[in-house]
């Protein structure tokens, strides 16, 4: 399951893209809020679904609930509607920006058709996306690159038979921690983090020696064919190993540490020229 952000006439709508099912899926509350403008729009789709569930409406049995992230920055779980259960809903609530919204979701869904059929459209919308959010076209090109690597790797390991969520987790840790000597966790920590990506937070270099440890240990995975899931973590090691002396090297030479606690409010900040600052 994939979170997205979307946007309608600048507001936010907090998003699902279930891949297994090919569908999106949307919160209930911020659709209400935006077509309705009420104040509180939690409360108005609970009254709605009140009244729904009295007319017999399957709408208030079919809809679902996935954690999303809310104002606060916390998971809860929230109500939530595929396109065509959108579709429904707007006919249950008189606004002027149904029509508007209806042709936003049409574009929402192709714009998905598309980026499956054309990958590079979802480097260009990462692209644009990067660069409203004040990072520079070399930073960018980086992080864009070490997408593509990763997506190489978990690849590897997934034709290696290693389970995705925790196992592909730890095999993370393994090569986080032996190229940079800390965990996934301690690196976020370090950088003072939360939610937020790690990657999105890396100086350039400390991404490109990411990139380094992921992309060698794909390829020694490749050559080695692990049977294993402790033989992939033997191989994570090695390859994360290679990129550390990299660093250790790298660091002897310029006399700086390469993992810093810059995050990406800080290096935005530095690429912007004095006087927008």
């Amino acid at each position: 399951m994939e979170g997205k952000i979307k946007m309608f006439d600048q507001k936010r709508i907090r998003s699902h893209w279930d891949a297994d099912h090919e569908r999106w899926f949307f919160a209930i509350t911020d659709i209400v809020g935006i077509l309705t403008e009420s104040p509180n729009p939690r409360k108005y789709w609970s009254v709605l679904k009140g009244r729904l569930k009295k007319e017999g409406s399957e709408l208030t049995t079919v809809c679902s609930q996935l954690k999303m992230t809310a104002a606060d920055g916390k998971a809860y779980l929230t109500d939530v509607a595929d396109t065509e259960q959108v579709l429904r809903l707007i006919q249950s609530i008189p606004s002027p920006k149904a029509e508007p919204f209806k042709l936003w979701l049409a574009s929402v869904g192709n714009e998905r058709i598309n980026e499956t059929e054309n990958p590079e459209l979802t480097f260009d919308r990462a692209m644009k996306t990067y660069l409203q959010k004040g990072y520079s076209k070399a930073w960018i090109n980086q992080r864009l690159k070490s997408i593509e690597i990763r997506k190489e790797l978990t690849d590897e390991w997934e034709n290696r038979g290693v389970k995705t969520g925790k196992e592909f987790a730890t095999l993370t840790d393994i090569i986080t921690q032996a190229w940079s000597e800390k965990t996934v966790r301690e690196y976020k920590e370090f950088k003072n983090l939360q939610k937020e990506n790690l990657r999105d937070n890396m100086t350039n270099l400390e991404l490109v020696l990411n990139m380094l440890a992921e992309a060698t240990t794909t390829e020694i995975s490749k050559e080695k064919r692990p049977a294993s899931y402790n033989e992939s973590k033997e191989i994570a090691n090695a390859g994360g190993s290679i990129a550390g002396n990299t660093r250790k090297e790298i660091e002897a030479k310029t006399g700086k540490k390469i993992v810093t606690r810059d995050n990406a409010r800080l290096l935005a900040s530095r690429e912007k020229p004095d006087e927008l600052r």
